[in-house]
Protein backbone atom coordinates (compact mmCIF):
# COMPACT_ATOMS: atom_id res chain seq x y z
CA UNK A 1 0.00 0.00 0.00
CA UNK A 2 1.17 3.75 -0.04
CA UNK A 3 2.43 6.22 -2.29
CA UNK A 4 4.21 9.81 -2.23
CA UNK A 5 4.41 11.19 -5.45
CA UNK A 6 6.50 13.74 -6.87
CA UNK A 7 8.25 13.33 -10.54
CA UNK A 8 9.18 16.07 -12.66
CA UNK A 9 7.13 17.59 -15.86
CA UNK A 10 7.65 20.90 -17.38
CA UNK A 11 5.38 23.58 -16.38
CA UNK A 12 2.90 24.62 -19.10
CA UNK A 13 2.07 28.34 -19.92
CA UNK A 14 -1.40 28.41 -18.33
CA UNK A 15 -0.22 30.43 -14.79
CA UNK A 16 -2.59 32.32 -13.34
CA UNK A 17 -1.70 32.40 -9.85
CA UNK A 18 -4.67 31.20 -8.20
CA UNK A 19 -5.02 32.60 -4.23
CA UNK A 20 -4.45 30.04 -1.39
CA UNK A 21 -7.91 27.92 -0.11
CA UNK A 22 -6.82 30.15 3.16
CA UNK A 23 -6.67 33.32 1.26
CA UNK A 24 -10.46 32.86 -0.05
CA UNK A 25 -11.38 30.55 2.74
CA UNK A 26 -12.37 28.21 0.11
CA UNK A 27 -11.91 24.14 0.23
CA UNK A 28 -11.98 23.47 -3.46
CA UNK A 29 -12.70 19.34 -3.45
CA UNK A 30 -13.62 17.33 -6.80
CA UNK A 31 -14.22 13.60 -6.81
CA UNK A 32 -14.46 11.35 -9.85
CA UNK A 33 -13.76 7.34 -11.36
CA UNK A 34 -11.36 8.70 -13.78
CA UNK A 35 -11.67 5.03 -15.73
CA UNK A 36 -7.86 5.32 -15.94
CA UNK A 37 -8.25 8.13 -18.42
CA UNK A 38 -10.01 5.77 -20.77
CA UNK A 39 -13.70 6.38 -21.91
CA UNK A 40 -16.05 3.81 -23.23
CA UNK A 41 -17.98 5.02 -26.37
CA UNK A 42 -21.41 3.95 -27.25
CA UNK A 43 -20.29 1.96 -30.18
CA UNK A 44 -18.15 -0.04 -28.43
CA UNK A 45 -14.84 1.63 -29.22
CA UNK A 46 -13.07 3.68 -26.42
CA UNK A 47 -10.89 7.07 -26.22
CA UNK A 48 -8.06 7.43 -24.30
CA UNK A 49 -8.49 10.57 -22.92
CA UNK A 50 -5.44 12.99 -21.85
CA UNK A 51 -5.09 13.93 -18.11
CA UNK A 52 -4.92 17.64 -18.97
CA UNK A 53 -8.44 17.26 -21.37
CA UNK A 54 -9.86 15.73 -17.98
CA UNK A 55 -8.97 18.71 -15.83
CA UNK A 56 -10.17 20.79 -18.07
CA UNK A 57 -13.74 18.91 -18.68
CA UNK A 58 -14.00 18.65 -14.66
CA UNK A 59 -12.50 21.82 -13.00
CA UNK A 60 -15.02 24.40 -12.60
CA UNK A 61 -15.54 27.94 -11.31
CA UNK A 62 -17.71 29.41 -8.88
CA UNK A 63 -20.86 29.09 -10.79
CA UNK A 64 -20.11 25.80 -12.26
CA UNK A 65 -18.93 26.63 -15.90
CA UNK A 66 -15.32 24.86 -16.69
CA UNK A 67 -12.81 26.63 -18.84
CA UNK A 68 -13.41 29.66 -17.59
CA UNK A 69 -10.87 32.28 -16.12
CA UNK A 70 -12.43 32.03 -12.58
CA UNK A 71 -11.97 28.46 -12.77
CA UNK A 72 -8.92 28.08 -9.35
CA UNK A 73 -6.53 25.38 -8.67
CA UNK A 74 -8.54 22.95 -6.37
CA UNK A 75 -7.18 21.63 -3.25
CA UNK A 76 -8.42 17.62 -3.10
CA UNK A 77 -9.29 15.68 -5.66
CA UNK A 78 -10.82 12.02 -4.68
CA UNK A 79 -10.49 9.65 -7.55
CA UNK A 80 -11.23 6.04 -8.25
CA UNK A 81 -9.36 3.66 -10.93
CA UNK A 82 -6.47 4.78 -11.19
CA UNK A 83 -3.52 2.93 -12.58
CA UNK A 84 -1.28 3.16 -9.19
CA UNK A 85 1.61 5.58 -8.52
CA UNK A 86 2.81 5.80 -12.12
CA UNK A 87 -0.33 7.18 -13.54
CA UNK A 88 -1.18 9.27 -10.34
CA UNK A 89 2.00 11.31 -10.18
CA UNK A 90 1.56 11.72 -14.32
CA UNK A 91 -1.64 13.20 -13.55
CA UNK A 92 -0.64 15.58 -9.93
CA UNK A 93 2.31 16.95 -12.08
CA UNK A 94 -0.15 17.50 -15.10
CA UNK A 95 -2.15 19.45 -12.21
CA UNK A 96 0.50 21.73 -11.32
CA UNK A 97 1.43 22.40 -14.76
CA UNK A 98 -1.94 23.61 -15.68
CA UNK A 99 -1.79 26.33 -12.64
CA UNK A 100 1.88 27.06 -13.58
CA UNK A 101 2.96 25.54 -10.67
CA UNK A 102 6.14 23.41 -10.46
CA UNK A 103 6.10 19.96 -10.35
CA UNK A 104 5.29 18.14 -7.47
CA UNK A 105 3.13 21.05 -5.96
CA UNK A 106 0.17 18.59 -6.32
CA UNK A 107 1.09 15.38 -4.65
CA UNK A 108 -1.03 11.72 -4.20
CA UNK A 109 -1.21 8.87 -1.95
CA UNK A 110 -2.86 5.73 -3.60
CA UNK A 111 -3.70 2.37 -2.26
CA UNK A 112 -1.72 -0.28 -4.18
CA UNK A 113 1.34 1.15 -5.66
CA UNK A 114 0.97 -0.96 -8.93
CA UNK A 115 -1.80 -3.35 -8.57
CA UNK A 116 -1.17 -6.47 -10.40
CA UNK A 117 -3.73 -7.42 -13.54
CA UNK A 118 -6.84 -8.60 -13.39
CA UNK A 119 -9.01 -10.19 -16.35
CA UNK A 120 -11.73 -9.01 -18.63
CA UNK A 121 -12.14 -6.54 -21.81
CA UNK A 122 -13.03 -3.94 -20.49
CA UNK A 123 -15.80 -3.61 -23.25
CA UNK A 124 -12.93 -1.81 -25.46
CA UNK A 125 -13.03 -3.34 -29.14
CA UNK A 126 -9.13 -2.26 -29.39
CA UNK A 127 -8.26 -4.49 -26.98
CA UNK A 128 -4.72 -2.62 -26.30
CA UNK A 129 -7.43 0.17 -24.38
CA UNK A 130 -9.07 -2.33 -22.80
CA UNK A 131 -5.77 -3.40 -21.01
CA UNK A 132 -4.87 -0.12 -20.14
CA UNK A 133 -7.71 -0.82 -17.45
CA UNK A 134 -6.41 -4.14 -15.95
CA UNK A 135 -4.38 -1.87 -13.31
CA UNK A 136 -7.24 -0.35 -10.92
CA UNK A 137 -6.38 1.37 -7.66
CA UNK A 138 -7.70 4.38 -5.50
CA UNK A 139 -5.66 7.78 -4.68
CA UNK A 140 -6.61 11.34 -3.32
CA UNK A 141 -4.18 14.09 -4.88
CA UNK A 142 -3.97 17.01 -2.81
CA UNK A 143 -2.63 20.78 -3.02
CA UNK A 144 1.07 21.34 -1.32
CA UNK A 145 0.27 25.13 -1.59
CA UNK A 146 -2.39 25.02 0.42
CA UNK A 147 -3.04 21.83 2.61
CA UNK A 148 -0.20 19.80 4.61
CA UNK A 149 0.00 15.52 5.40
CA UNK A 150 1.46 14.59 7.81
CA UNK A 151 3.31 10.98 7.84
CA UNK A 152 1.07 9.36 10.55
CA UNK A 153 -2.26 10.94 9.33
CA UNK A 154 -2.47 8.20 6.16
CA UNK A 155 -4.98 4.92 6.80
CA UNK A 156 -4.00 1.98 6.05
CA UNK A 157 -6.82 0.41 3.68
CA UNK A 158 -9.48 -1.12 4.17
CA UNK A 159 -11.41 -3.81 1.62
CA UNK A 160 -14.91 -3.56 0.66
CA UNK A 161 -17.52 -6.36 0.83
CA UNK A 162 -19.55 -8.79 -1.07
CA UNK A 163 -21.45 -11.84 -1.97
CA UNK A 164 -20.13 -14.25 -3.65
CA UNK A 165 -21.72 -15.85 -6.60
CA UNK A 166 -24.56 -18.18 -5.63
CA UNK A 167 -24.54 -17.46 -2.21
CA UNK A 168 -27.79 -16.34 -0.29
CA UNK A 169 -28.38 -12.60 0.86
CA UNK A 170 -30.90 -12.01 3.50
CA UNK A 171 -30.06 -8.43 4.66
CA UNK A 172 -26.25 -8.67 4.96
CA UNK A 173 -26.04 -12.58 5.47
CA UNK A 174 -23.77 -14.26 3.71
CA UNK A 175 -21.40 -11.25 2.71
CA UNK A 176 -17.66 -11.44 3.18
CA UNK A 177 -14.70 -9.44 2.67
CA UNK A 178 -13.63 -9.12 -1.05
CA UNK A 179 -10.70 -10.07 -0.69
CA UNK A 180 -8.48 -13.14 -0.32
CA UNK A 181 -9.79 -15.50 0.53
CA UNK A 182 -12.75 -14.31 0.01
CA UNK A 183 -12.39 -12.95 -3.75
CA UNK A 184 -13.18 -14.60 -7.08
CA UNK A 185 -11.52 -18.36 -7.41
CA UNK A 186 -8.73 -18.87 -10.32
CA UNK A 187 -6.32 -16.45 -11.87
CA UNK A 188 -9.05 -14.57 -14.31
CA UNK A 189 -10.24 -12.26 -11.24
CA UNK A 190 -7.83 -12.44 -9.09
CA UNK A 191 -6.59 -9.53 -8.35
CA UNK A 192 -10.12 -7.43 -8.92
CA UNK A 193 -10.27 -6.92 -5.58
CA UNK A 194 -7.51 -4.33 -5.37
CA UNK A 195 -9.40 -2.18 -7.17
CA UNK A 196 -12.12 -1.56 -4.47
CA UNK A 197 -9.56 -0.67 -1.73
CA UNK A 198 -10.11 2.38 0.23
CA UNK A 199 -7.73 4.92 1.86
CA UNK A 200 -8.07 8.19 3.69
CA UNK A 201 -5.99 11.13 5.05
CA UNK A 202 -6.12 13.93 7.01
CA UNK A 203 -4.62 17.48 6.04
CA UNK A 204 -4.82 20.27 7.62
CA UNK A 205 -4.85 23.83 5.89
CA UNK A 206 -2.06 25.57 6.55
CA UNK A 207 -2.78 29.08 7.28
CA UNK A 208 -5.54 28.29 9.67
CA UNK A 209 -4.95 24.89 11.31
CA UNK A 210 -8.30 23.59 10.53
CA UNK A 211 -7.98 19.47 9.77
CA UNK A 212 -9.32 17.92 6.65
CA UNK A 213 -10.70 14.02 6.47
CA UNK A 214 -11.03 12.76 3.10
CA UNK A 215 -11.46 8.86 2.05
CA UNK A 216 -11.52 7.43 -1.43
CA UNK A 217 -13.93 4.37 -2.21
CA UNK A 218 -14.70 2.28 -5.15
CA UNK A 219 -17.34 -0.64 -4.19
CA UNK A 220 -18.06 -3.87 -6.21
CA UNK A 221 -20.38 -4.12 -8.93
CA UNK A 222 -22.07 -6.70 -6.72
CA UNK A 223 -22.81 -4.00 -4.68
CA UNK A 224 -25.73 -2.72 -6.49
CA UNK A 225 -27.86 -5.49 -6.00
CA UNK A 226 -26.57 -6.68 -2.81
CA UNK A 227 -25.39 -4.14 -0.11
CA UNK A 228 -22.34 -5.49 1.03
CA UNK A 229 -19.42 -3.68 3.58
CA UNK A 230 -17.95 -6.77 5.20
CA UNK A 231 -19.02 -10.21 6.98
CA UNK A 232 -22.79 -9.89 7.27
CA UNK A 233 -22.59 -6.26 7.09
CA UNK A 234 -25.37 -4.49 4.94
CA UNK A 235 -23.14 -1.50 5.53
CA UNK A 236 -24.55 2.18 6.94
CA UNK A 237 -28.07 2.35 6.26
CA UNK A 238 -27.53 -0.69 3.89
CA UNK A 239 -25.42 1.15 1.53
CA UNK A 240 -22.95 -1.11 1.17
CA UNK A 241 -20.78 1.50 3.25
CA UNK A 242 -18.05 1.36 5.74
CA UNK A 243 -15.16 3.37 6.86
CA UNK A 244 -12.15 1.66 8.40
CA UNK A 245 -10.71 1.80 11.72
CA UNK A 246 -7.89 3.75 10.85
CA UNK A 247 -9.74 5.68 9.04
CA UNK A 248 -12.74 6.21 11.55
CA UNK A 249 -9.76 7.81 13.79
CA UNK A 250 -8.91 9.97 11.59
CA UNK A 251 -12.07 11.35 10.65
CA UNK A 252 -13.21 11.48 14.22
CA UNK A 253 -10.09 14.03 14.56
CA UNK A 254 -11.66 16.26 11.75
CA UNK A 255 -13.15 19.78 11.55
CA UNK A 256 -13.94 18.97 7.80
CA UNK A 257 -15.12 15.73 6.08
CA UNK A 258 -15.16 14.91 2.76
CA UNK A 259 -15.96 11.22 1.35
CA UNK A 260 -16.08 10.59 -2.59
CA UNK A 261 -17.26 6.92 -3.31
CA UNK A 262 -17.94 5.23 -6.89
CA UNK A 263 -20.50 3.07 -4.85
CA UNK A 264 -21.43 0.95 -7.86
CA UNK A 265 -25.68 1.16 -6.04
CA UNK A 266 -28.38 3.36 -7.32
CA UNK A 267 -29.85 6.03 -4.63
CA UNK A 268 -28.23 6.07 -1.50
CA UNK A 269 -29.74 8.70 0.47
CA UNK A 270 -27.92 12.04 1.17
CA UNK A 271 -28.18 11.60 4.44
CA UNK A 272 -26.99 8.55 4.91
CA UNK A 273 -23.66 9.23 6.85
CA UNK A 274 -25.96 11.49 8.75
CA UNK A 275 -24.14 9.60 11.65
CA UNK A 276 -20.77 11.24 10.73
CA UNK A 277 -22.31 15.12 10.17
CA UNK A 278 -21.70 14.47 6.79
CA UNK A 279 -24.15 15.50 3.52
CA UNK A 280 -24.88 14.08 0.10
CA UNK A 281 -24.39 16.32 -2.73
CA UNK A 282 -25.65 15.98 -6.04
CA UNK A 283 -28.70 14.12 -6.99
CA UNK A 284 -28.17 14.13 -10.79
CA UNK A 285 -27.36 10.76 -12.85
CA UNK A 286 -23.40 10.14 -12.72
CA UNK A 287 -22.89 7.18 -15.32
CA UNK A 288 -25.51 6.88 -17.89
CA UNK A 289 -29.03 6.98 -16.60
CA UNK A 290 -27.85 5.64 -13.08
CA UNK A 291 -26.46 8.07 -10.09
CA UNK A 292 -23.58 6.01 -8.56
CA UNK A 293 -21.09 8.27 -7.48
CA UNK A 294 -21.31 10.36 -3.88
CA UNK A 295 -19.50 12.85 -2.39
CA UNK A 296 -20.64 13.35 0.85
CA UNK A 297 -19.02 16.79 3.46
CA UNK A 298 -19.07 17.40 6.76
CA UNK A 299 -18.70 21.33 6.50
CA UNK A 300 -20.37 24.62 4.89
CA UNK A 301 -20.50 23.89 0.94
CA UNK A 302 -21.62 26.60 -1.10
CA UNK A 303 -24.81 26.24 -3.36
CA UNK A 304 -24.27 24.78 -6.84
CA UNK A 305 -25.87 25.63 -10.05
CA UNK A 306 -25.64 22.86 -12.03
CA UNK A 307 -25.89 20.33 -8.75
CA UNK A 308 -22.66 19.93 -7.71
CA UNK A 309 -22.79 17.49 -11.03
CA UNK A 310 -19.99 18.41 -13.96
CA UNK A 311 -21.87 17.29 -16.61
CA UNK A 312 -18.98 17.57 -19.42
CA UNK A 313 -16.70 15.45 -17.14
CA UNK A 314 -14.47 13.04 -20.12
CA UNK A 315 -14.90 9.96 -18.43
CA UNK A 316 -17.63 7.52 -18.42
CA UNK A 317 -18.20 8.48 -14.83
CA UNK A 318 -19.22 12.56 -14.37
CA UNK A 319 -17.72 14.44 -11.27
CA UNK A 320 -18.92 15.73 -8.47
CA UNK A 321 -17.49 18.98 -6.00
CA UNK A 322 -17.87 20.76 -3.62
CA UNK A 323 -16.37 24.35 -2.58
CA UNK A 324 -16.88 24.75 1.13
CA UNK A 325 -16.42 27.69 3.29
CA UNK A 326 -14.22 27.74 6.83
Amino acid sequence: MVAALATSTPATAQAHEAPTAAADRVLRVYSDNIENLVRNNADGSCTRISGPDHLTSMLVDDHGATGTSGVRAPDLLIVQQVRGTGQATAYADQLSAKFGYPAGTYKAHVAWDDPEEWGGSHNCSDQALGDLKKRQTNGIIYNTRTLSLAAGDISKYWSAGWLKPGTPYDGGAGCTLYKPPDNDDGATNAYKWKRTSAIAARFTIRETGTTVFAATMHLPEQNGANACAGPGDPGIAKSGIRVGADATSLMNASTIRVIGIDANRANIASTTLGGFGMTGYGAKATMGSRKIDYLFVKGAVQPSSIDHTVSSTKSNHLALYGFITF
